[in-house]
């Protein structure tokens, strides 16, 4: 399985994580599951419940299934405003400890923006101080990894294309805590043209060039709503945006992604759910 590319989709956890995150896995055939463990767009931490964190963590365990985190899309490092950074840092901190008592892989956070002209040396500054304790930490403490994953551009972001993960990596030592998550939508959308002949192909070989050839350690794999370079992150099911579905196909052979999982995060259908695209992308992957 060392090569394989498993492949799950973000889930839904209303009612209770084991509750309701077992069933729609097992429904969408999913391989791997990103869940998040506090509100997607608020910055309450609530405490996990224990009873559900063991059913949850056994049941994945059961099935070979690895869980990943995604933080708080609020979640920005490079803010102006010090309460953000500050809301943000725990915010981590919370997704990491959250990971722990799940036995999450890894937690998935945005690369964040400067907001402001002229902060961006401030704002990377900010990424060192506020990452680097998190990181020795959660390496003292035997992980979740944490991922950076770059945006869709626009708006002075830290790390949209991905040749801007090389100055973010800089800024932390490129410390081995932090891994990259690489959403296909977001880099169309931040300018890469994934839907060339080859394009997926040359930007996973830049990818590669910048961060390493093992700091890839999970794919977002979302189509998109809007032209390449449209810093807009709408994502679209696979194979029925403007990326398409042989870019995808480039993305499941390219060597960069061997034993990566992928992670669909694209509009569910009413009674499948995610289950259209992760058949789809199994189809893709290569065999034997």
């Amino acid at each position: 399985m060392a090569a394989t590319r498993l492949v799950g989709s973000h889930t839904p956890t209303s009612g209770g994580l084991a509750r309701a995150a077992l069933p729609y896995v097992d429904a969408a055939g999913s391989e791997v599951v990103q869940v998040y463990v506090s509100n997607s767009r608020g910055w309450a931490l609530p405490a996990g419940d224990p009873e559900q964190d063991a059913a949850f963590r056994d049941g994945c365990e059961q099935r070979g299934v690895p869980v990943f985190i995604h933080a708080s899309l609020l979640v920005n490092l490079g803010s102006p405003t010090a309460a953000t950074v500050e809301k943000s840092a725990a915010t981590l901190a919370h997704a990491l400890e959250r990971g722990r008592a799940i036995g999450a892989a890894g937690v998935v956070y945005h690369a964040g923006s400067a907001v402001d002209a002229g902060y961006g040396d401030t704002a990377m500054r900010q990424v060192r101080e506020t990452l680097l304790p998190l990181l020795d930490a959660a390496a003292q403490q035997g992980g979740p990894l944490l991922l950076v994953e770059p945006s869709a551009g626009g708006g002075r972001s830290l790390a949209s294309r991905v040749e801007d993960l090389g100055p973010y990596l800089e800024a932390v030592e490129r410390h081995p805590g932090l891994g990259v998550c690489f959403d296909t939508c977001h880099a169309w959308a931040a300018g890469h043209d994934l839907a060339a002949e080859g394009g997926m192909t040359a930007t996973l070989d830049a990818l590669v060039a910048t961060v390493g050839a093992d700091r890839l350690k999970l794919v977002h794999a979302n189509d998109s709503r809007d032209l390449c370079g449209s810093t807009r992150d709408r994502h679209e099911s696979i194979g029925k945006g403007n990326i398409g579905e042989a870019a995808f196909a480039e993305l499941m052979t390219h060597p960069a992604t061997a034993g990566v999982p992928l992670v669909v995060e694209t509009p569910t259908e009413k009674h499948h759910g995610h289950a259209a695209d992760i058949a789809l992308l199994k189809r893709l992957r290569p065999t034997g």
